[in-house]
């Protein structure tokens, strides 16, 4: 989780890679998907464990314009889509 402390690259890594497994953009990278969805989700509430934890994360970085800063965390096979 993203903290006032270092975080964890592995951690970003895998947040960088990490897809939505259900809904509307089911497979896509969380990174991609559109800051509105996670606003959305942050007031109906996320969803438990790590997928929720995750989405959570995401947001704060998409709400502070810092996604630009995942994109080199993406696995060579998944970065085509920027």
């Amino acid at each position: 989780m993203i903290s006032g402390s270092s975080p964890d690259p592995k951690h970003l890594i895998e947040l960088a890679n990490y897809r939505m497994p259900f809904g509307k953009y089911k497979g896509e990278l969380l990174v991609k998907i559109p800051e509105a969805y996670f606003t959305w989700f942050k007031q109906k509430g996320f969803p438990e464990g790590k997928l929720g934890n995750m989405m959570r994360e995401m947001d704060e970085i998409k709400v502070n314009g810092l996604e630009h800063l995942m994109k080199p965390l993406i696995e060579k096979k998944r970065r085509n889509f920027y």
